[in-house]
């Protein structure tokens, strides 16, 4: 990699910078920048050939490199330094480059040596070197002139960061300079004597917790440390760092997460930094770009990755969600892996213990269709080997605690402090952690990821027999420490959740069997070998189950048929660390964090800067610490540190000692490298120096398993055990010779699943979340500085905000951007080739030449400018889709009116013919039943004719019948008249005799009589109805009586006990004896009439009380009773009106205050006690009256109710007369 520097940035610090650009801004105003000079086209469409070399091996700035002739000459410095020189304080970096001291995040380190092999594809080198050095003499040159720069500032009162003696930075203001030293007065008033060199400038206070680093004005380590701690103090976790997003461990619950905040970045209703955007990012990239993306989180062992990855799979999972539910089946698989594969440790609770990768894969519609899971490097030696205050994977305590008690008696489970596996360390729980709900919680994620309970049960048993083989004693048989297992219920109950005999168990664990010509011998194991094979197996197991597992995840998550390509890969892997004891776990663990820091660099610096220079920018390089020569000393061949290791691990009597001697031989020319005594030795990585203990490295990555346990393994019952040792005989072509060199070690394997892993990555954009630890307490608002700072320095945030700051993060090729927004163009006279068209399109909407570059075959934007073309696009898009929509709508409904008009028609001549098909069957139909009809018809008529004639018959035939009746009077008159005559013989006949005319005028009586008779038989029946009428009205008007007499006793009662009440009130009151001092209020507005008005009657409604006569008429009583009903009605209403004025004339009394007052006229007002006897007087006198008048209406109604039955004899005889 090609080392770029320039005299001004190496010999002036950053406060020098700034304080000259203050002071050139002050002085003159600078011009308005050009725009850019378009680079010169090149004479193909291919690249310009990269101007980059590669530098020689064991390059020195301060050397001179030989000529081509093979002339040398001596070096300034000797290349290789002694060991003590070699000694950094803090574990640090020393800093060779070029002899300068590093005042920022860290600076590029100079490769030494041939590149070691990598997982990327090979980049084409061209001949010959290109090296941009620095020269001596020019370098003393460029010393900082602070005199004028310091004046400016202390006239300015600029606040600095200055770094005390304990080592914490603190704001100040320059006081004064002397030399190369100045004296700050802090904040706290204290006066601190400081190197000027070490002087930061401050950002002001409006960029105080800044959302993103890139707005600092200037770019600091104080600078930086200080804005996250008052996020961090906020609760506010999450900061940017230009692409990169820093998330800062808050060890507590913060309310920044769930459906709100989740709904509120889909909607794009905020864009504050948070692992919610990071994500979704992420997913609008995939669906727009149609490319792979991952999210790559980093960082050290409790910094929180596993947390931060839930909540990115938690907005995935909403954000893709479907209908098949398989991102619930996701969610849940975190619940799974962790309590198989995370643990406590020193430094983190929940602590991962493998690597994982989980891919999401999204159909076309951008709704999750499935997940693919890839885990690394399980650490096996935690289930057998803990150190004090550890614990080992999370599922054994939990099945201890949470199992039911059938499944305990079915495997045999004891409490977790019986098991030598779990108490060795002195830790079984983990404070504010609840084993048996975690339990619980892991059999739902099983149901959930279809996991048959037949399965589950099985790798229960599994654990329980891990959990009983870590209680296996031996005993000790001879002086040679060989020894044989003790028979007691750790075998006994191993051996019968494996499926197998305890005795085979027994022998296994005990003995080996060595293959010598034709025969086999038994070989006695001693106290160690015999331990180790318990441990072997009880991690082979454990291992094992562990991908078992992880392969059951993946039929369940498996992607259907809508697989499309899209996925988002979210990568979890186990953070650098650095423990007192560190063995070959650590190691492999800080080589996977070395290769992704690579990564990291790669992406945002390596392959960036690299793009700008091959498309012909006008760069300024940003340097940053490579760690590639740490990794050539993990991987090159044939002398990095694993393929030693591979080649002591073949080596039958090599030791862990051994294998330390070899590496301090062929690695000690390795800056990163440093021997130590004994077994140990140092690596100096990106995030610090760890110091290593090889005890242990040559077994486990050997990890050899023998043949008997293989074959112990393939006769078990149980049929996972069965499966293992399979897939074990599956992978090894000679599982008898499981220690030959054909077969891949751990560490060679690691480094496979590593450059898999890598090769994976590279295929995707990736976006990166740095997770920072703030405290090695895990304790919530503590902010320690220094570890910090260390972690901003290893993952390189400062120089991540340079290029980004300064860089192009948004970069498309002409013919792309063209494509996409020449249309925006109003000038339609421009050259339609692609770079003509986008920079007419710059031009046109003026984008600041400072805000673009424009290469050979890409337009390069700053951050932000995308987006004005992107709005600029939407709304002129938005504008034609809506005249287009118009236009559309506008063809469609005078197409429809066409059509209509057309349909219109045709169904009205539709219609026309089936109603003529319709009457013309209807007509024949008609046609064959109208005889019927005719029929039934005559019939009808003759029905009705028959009636009427009936009627008429019946008419006559009563008339006749009158007529005979009357015949009949007559001739009893007639013989009446002949008794009469025959008595009276004596008399004449002519006395008596009745003249013609006197009978024919008698007859004519007699039938006008008969015909009054019968008017007034008819009137009689229509004054009865009205009887009857008047009668009901009677009964209603009773009970109305019956109800207002209720009625007016409770409102009398009502009114005496007002009545009495005010008396009592005024005598009260006029006990008191303050009379004169009270006010009378104003005459009461309702007067009173006079008693002779009061004892009256209701004028003009008092009804007449003669009784009927046997000479009075039906049309006197019917009146009789309407005027008595009248005065009923007058009584209640005369009833309604004065209660309502007794009421009225009692509360104006109440009111009246006691005392006599003169009236406006000079007259004294009466007593208020004058005025209730009087009230009194007037309410008995009408009283009285009213009661009189009451019974008299009464007695009345009663009379009228009496004479009916006369009434009824009236009119009896009426009827029966004649």
């Amino acid at each position: 990699m090609m080392l770029s520097a320039s005299p001004n940035t190496l010999a002036k610090s950053s406060l020098e910078e700034m304080l000259e650009s203050l002071r050139q801004k002050d002085e003159c105003d600078r011009p308005r920048d050009m725009p850019p000079a378009l680079p010169s086209r090149p004479n193909s469409r291919a690249r310009l050939p990269s101007a980059r070399r590669s530098l020689p091996a064991k390059f020195n700035v301060c050397s001179v490199m030989e000529d081509q002739n093979g002339s040398s000459v001596s070096s300034a410095q000797p290349t290789v330094e002694n060991e003590s020189e070699r000694k950094e304080e803090g574990g640090k970096r020393k800093d060779k480059d070029l002899g300068v001291k590093r005042n920022s995040f860290g600076s590029k380190k100079m490769r030494t040596g041939v590149s070691s092999e990598s997982p990327y594809a090979a980049e084409k080198e061209e001949e010959g070197v290109k090296i941009r050095t620095v020269p001596v003499e020019n370098m003393e040159e460029h010393k900082p002139e602070w005199n004028n720069n310091v004046e400016y500032f202390i006239k300015k009162k600029l606040r600095v960061w200055c770094r005390v003696a304990d080592g914490q930075w603190q704001l100040g203001k320059i006081q004064s300079t002397s030399g190369d030293t100045s004296l700050v007065m802090l904040s706290t008033a204290n006066v601190v004597k400081v190197s000027t060199e070490e002087l930061f400038p401050a950002n002001p206070d409006i960029l105080e917790g800044v959302e993103d680093l890139i707005q600092l004005s200037y770019l600091n380590e104080p600078s930086v440390l200080y804005n996250l701690c008052v996020r961090y103090s906020q609760d506010v976790i999450y900061s940017k760092a230009g692409p990169v997003l820093i998330a800062v461990n808050p060890f507590k619950n913060v309310e920044i997460y769930g459906n709100d905040f989740i709904s509120a970045y889909q909607k794009k209703d905020t864009d504050a930094p948070h692992v919610y955007a990071v994500a979704d990012a992420a997913y609008d990239e995939m669906m727009r770009e149609e490319k792979n993306q991952s999210i790559i989180i980093s960082g050290e062992s409790g910094a929180g990755k596993t947390e931060t990855a839930k909540f990115a799979m938690q907005y995935l999972a909403a954000l893709g969600g479907g209908s098949c539910g398989v991102e619930y089946e996701i969610l849940k698989t975190t619940c799974i892996l962790e309590a198989f594969g995370n643990a406590k440790t020193s430094r983190n609770a929940n602590s991962s213990r493998f690597g994982k990768l989980i891919e999401i894969h999204f159909s076309a519609m951008g709704k999750i269709c499935g997940a693919k899971l890839e885990t690394f490097l399980v650490e096996k030696s935690r289930v057998v080997q803990l150190f004090n205050g550890e614990r080992s994977y999370h599922i054994f305590y939990e099945l201890c605690a949470g199992a039911s008690p059938i499944l305990k008696e079915r495997l045999k489970l004891k409490t977790a402090s019986e098991y030598t596996y779990l108490s060795q360390s002195d830790c079984l729980t983990i404070n504010g952690v609840d084993d048996a709900q975690k339990f619980h919680k892991l059999l739902e994620a099983f149901d959930i990821v279809q996991i048959p309970k037949e399965q589950q049960e099985r790798a229960f048993a599994l654990l329980a027999a891990v959990l009983w083989l870590g209680n296996v004693s031996f005993r000790v048989t001879d002086n040679e420490n060989h020894v044989e297992v003790v028979a007691d219920e750790a075998v006994t109950n191993a051996a019968m959740l494996m499926g197998c005999n305890s005795e085979e168990l027994m022998v296994v664990l005990s003995t080996r069997k060595l293959q010598a010509g034709t025969e086999c011998i038994a070989k006695k194991l001693t106290l160690r070998q015999a331990t180790d094979m318990r441990d072997g197996i009880a991690k082979f197991i454990y291992a094992n189950l562990f991908d078992w597992l992880v392969e059951q995840i993946n039929i369940a998550l498996e992607v259907g048929k809508s697989r499309t390509g899209r996925s988002i890969s979210i990568l979890d892997i186990y953070g650098f660390e650095s423990f007192k004891n560190n063995s070959f776990e650590q190691f492999c663990i800080n080589y996977a964090n070395e290769r992704l820091q690579q990564h990291f660099n790669r992406h945002l610096f390596k392959l960036e800067q690299e793009e700008y220079e091959e498309d012909g920018i006008d760069w300024t390089k940003v340097e940053f610490v490579d760690n590639q020569e740490c990794l050539d000393l993990i991987e090159k061949k044939p002398i990095g540190l694993l393929s030693l290791l591979d080649e002591e691990s073949n080596f039958p009597k090599a030791t862990d000692l051994t294998f330390a001697n070899k590496l301090k031989q062929h690695l000690k020319t390795n800056s990163c490298f440093k021997g130590e005594r004994g077994r140990a030795f140092r690596v100096n990585h990106y995030a610090g120096e760890v110091l290593y203990d090889t005890n242990g490295f040559l077994e486990k990555n050997r990890d050899p398993l023998p043949a008997d346990l293989i074959n112990l393994l393939s006769s078990c019952d149980c049929q996972l055990l069965k499966l293992f040792s399979t897939k074990m005989c599956h992978k090894s072509q000679k599982p008898l010779m499981l220690l030959d060199s054909a077969n891949q070690t751990v560490g060679t394997k690691f480094k496979g699943q590593l450059f898999k892993l890598m090769n994976t990555l590279e295929n995707t954009s990736p976006h990166f979340i740095r997770c920072i630890k703030p405290n090695t307490k895990q304790l919530p608002r503590v902010y320690e500085e220094d570890l910090v700072l260390q972690q901003l320095r290893c993952c390189g945030v400062l120089e991540v905000v340079r290029i980004s700051r300064s860089g192009y993060p948004t970069r498309l090729t002409h013919q792309g951007f063209a494509g996409r927004y020449g249309f925006l163009l109003s000038d339609k006279k421009v050259s339609q080739d692609p770079l003509s068209v986008s920079i007419a399109v710059l031009k046109q909407y003026d984008v600041h030449p400072e805000m673009y570059q424009v290469g050979y075959t890409k337009l390069y934007l700053r951050t932000g400018q995308i987006g004005i073309f992107e709005d600029r696009r939407k709304k002129v898009i938005h504008g034609i889709v809506g005249l287009q929509k118009n236009f559309r709508g506008y063809l469609s409904r005078e197409y429809f009116q066409k059509m209509r008009k057309v349909a219109l028609a045709l169904q009205s001549y539709v219609r026309g013919e089936n109603a003529r098909r319709i009457f013309d069957t209807e007509a024949k139909i008609h046609a064959d039943s109208v005889s019927e009809a005719s029929t039934g018809e005559l019939t009808a008529v003759i029905h009705l004719q028959s009636a009427v004639r009936g009627w008429l018959a019946r008419k006559r035939f009563s008339s006749m019948q009158r007529q005979k009746e009357l015949l009949n009077v007559t001739t009893k008159s007639k013989r009446k008249a002949g008794r009469r005559s025959s008595e009276d013989k004596d008399l004449p006949l002519d006395q008596f005799q009745v003249q013609p005319s006197a009978m024919s005028d008698l007859q004519k009586r007699v039938l006008k009589s008969e015909a009054a008779l019968v008017q007034k038989e008819e009137e009689n029946t229509a004054l009865r109805e009205q009887l009857r009428q008047f009668e009901d009205r009677w009964s209603e008007y009773e009970v109305k009586m019956k109800s207002m007499e209720e009625t007016w006793q409770k409102q009398m009662s009502s009114l005496q006990m007002s009545l009495a009440a005010a008396r009592k009130s005024l005598a009260t009151e006029n006990n008191t004896g303050q009379a004169g001092g009270r006010q009378d209020t104003s005459i009461s507005p309702f007067g009173y009439d006079s008693e002779d008005t009061m004892s009256t009657g209701t004028p003009g409604v008092r009804t007449p009380t003669t009784k009927f006569t046997n000479g009075n008429t039906p049309e006197l009583r019917i009146r009789e009773l309407n005027g008595s009903l009248n005065a009923v009605n007058h009584l209640a209403r005369e009833f309604d009106q004065r209660r309502l004025n007794f009421d009225e004339d009692a509360r104006a009394i109440v009111e009246v205050k006691l005392g006599p007052q003169a009236t406006p006229n000079g007259q004294q007002q009466q007593h208020p006690e004058d005025e209730f006897r009087r009230l009194k007087l007037r309410f008995e006198t009408w009283k009285k009256d009213y009661k009189a008048r009451l019974r008299d209406t009464k007695a009345r109604l009663h009379r009228g109710d009496g004479d009916k039955g006369r009434h009824r004899k009236w009119w009896g005889k009426m009827g029966t007369r004649g």
